[in-house]
């Protein structure tokens, strides 16, 4: 439709090499409202995140994917206007560093470094203490029993969303360190999933670990291990929940948060596992952070995807023109 318009442009009496030549322009200018995302995926993430209608919708929007071939050097590949990656190793972080160096122009979503800080759940928390929001999201001092053990480093692997509830303190000594401690909180069953894609605040509603009552408490010794709580067949979103734990956490908190995190982390693709402590309105807990999540899994995530990759791309060709205007 775009090239019709262009060629109307054009008198019908005008010589054939005019023609061409119009046509050749209006080509130029459609090739550069391509938006050309590389991506650097596993096979999982690929199959759950790159599905036929996204990239179909894409494709309307004027979005190519290209695979990056991880075998050959990445300046070579391309170009590029966004790259796309979730991939570990320091052989990588150090190949995307050096790219992110010699080409600025190309938007790496996100700094290889600033991804690290969610690789160790210490690190990542802290972020989230430093903001100093208790009286909104609850307290993080003075644990007690029932604690949940996670593995210190969160890389993404099936190890590192292994989980275990200690009901009594001899049991600590059964777990494998590194590990960071969590209080159980009783939340009602139900855990918020926020995703986060730069701007866009998505929360969906999963099922978690149940409530512990006073009577288990006293009764229940050990250690119970679970090797991962939230997944896609955990969908709460439909379910029939009191109100009071299907409600979602304020809006403002959560707008709070991401602006907050996406500055502190210097990401702007991730999520946040946060649960209320049952019998509240408004004490919230965030007890995780996690890198490029499974999108695939929230509504709508499509769309938001378009228009943040289209919204990346204008915002870089303002501050270009800007940049431009400055030094005329």
């Amino acid at each position: 439709m775009r090239l019709e318009e262009e060629f109307s442009h054009c008198d019908e009496e005008e010589q054939p090499e005019m023609m061409s030549q119009c046509s050749i322009g209006a080509l130029q200018q459609l090739q550069q409202k391509v938006v050309v995302v590389g991506y650097a995926l596993t096979s999982k993430k690929i199959k759950s995140f790159l599905q036929p209608t996204f990239e179909g919708l894409a494709r309307n929007k004027g979005i190519l994917f290209v695979a990056i071939d991880q075998n050959k050097p990445l300046s070579d590949q391309g170009p590029f206007d966004i790259v796309l990656h979730k991939l570990t190793g320091k052989e990588w972080r150090q190949i995307l560093e050096d790219y992110r160096q010699t080409h600025p122009e190309v938007t790496v979503l996100d700094p290889p470094d600033a991804i690290q800080h969610l690789h160790n759940r210490q690190s990542m928390l802290q972020c989230v203490s430093d903001m100093n929001l208790s009286n909104s999201y609850g307290k993080v001092a003075g644990l007690i029993l029932p604690l949940v053990a996670k593995p210190l480093v969160a890389d993404g692997s099936a190890k590192s969303h292994e989980l275990s509830l200690a009901y009594d303190q001899y049991s600590l000594q059964k777990l494998e360190p590194p590990l960071v401690l969590q209080e159980f909180v009783n939340h009602g069953g139900v855990l918020f999933k926020v995703y986060i894609v730069g701007e866009a605040i998505k929360v969906v509603r999963r099922f978690s670990l149940p409530d512990v009552t006073k009577r288990e408490l006293s009764k229940i010794k050990g250690v119970f291990r679970f090797p991962r709580v939230s997944c896609a067949a955990a969908s709460a979103d439909d379910a029939d929940l009191d109100p009071s734990v299907a409600e979602l956490p304020p809006r403002p908190l959560l707008e709070r948060l991401a602006k907050e995190l996406r500055r502190r982390l210097g990401l702007r693709l991730f999520n946040l596992d946060i649960i209320r402590e049952h019998g509240t309105r408004d004490h919230f807990y965030v007890i995780d952070i996690n890198y490029f999540p499974g999108y695939g899994k929230m509504p709508g995530y499509e769309h938001i995807f378009t228009d943040f990759f289209l919204s990346l791309v204008q915002s870089r060709s303002r501050n270009d023109r800007a940049r431009n205007l400055l030094k005329a």
